[in-house]
């Protein structure tokens, strides 16, 4: 028998449930996103240009290879979003030691600068969620995240976090 929690059967949910779990996940990121969005406007930037400065944060010295595996995007994509972060002085690019044809990525101060006041404002409204919902639920949150990513890209989330560690 599915075990119940809060009135609702965890093994077996209606669709209104789901649809209702689908529409919270929409609003929830667009209120994840609502802070950095409004920073970056006043930059002329946008997501993409956000999800590039995170995982270069992330991960210095990221081949541009390796941010495109991440992000999922087209090459033209992304040297499009580099070359405006790096003409900006967000985003310094160094041909690699081993291996010439790389480029490697890192933020500059200015970089680092916008991209703690981006990671700021998410942290802060994560913080207050999980405080909010208790410490069950951030498990069971990271739990259901992982368990709608795509196996290959779990395994990718978690080879990001293991180097971050």
């Amino acid at each position: 028998m599915a075990e119940v929690k809060g009135g609702e059967a965890l093994l077996f949910l209606t669709d209104e449930q789901l649809r209702q779990g689908i529409e919270a996940m929409f609003f929830a990121y667009r209120g994840f996103t609502a802070d950095p969005d409004r920073i970056l406007e006043t930059m002329a930037y946008g997501r993409a240009h956000h999800r590039a400065i995170h995982f270069i944060a992330r991960s210095p010295g990221t081949t541009v290879n390796n941010l495109l595996a991440i992000l999922g995007v087209t090459k033209q994509s992304l040297n499009r979003v580099l070359r405006t972060l790096i003409e900006d002085g967000l985003v310094e690019s160094r041909v690699g030691t081993r291996d010439k044809r790389e480029r490697h990525l890192y933020l500059t101060e200015e970089g680092e600068t916008l991209e703690r006041k981006l990671s700021d404002a998410q942290r802060a409204r994560m913080r207050a969620a999980f405080r909010a919902a208790g410490p069950d639920a951030v498990t069971g949150f990271r739990q259901v995240l992982e368990a709608m990513m795509d196996s290959d890209m779990r395994r990718r989330y978690h080879a990001i976090r293991e180097a971050g560690t």
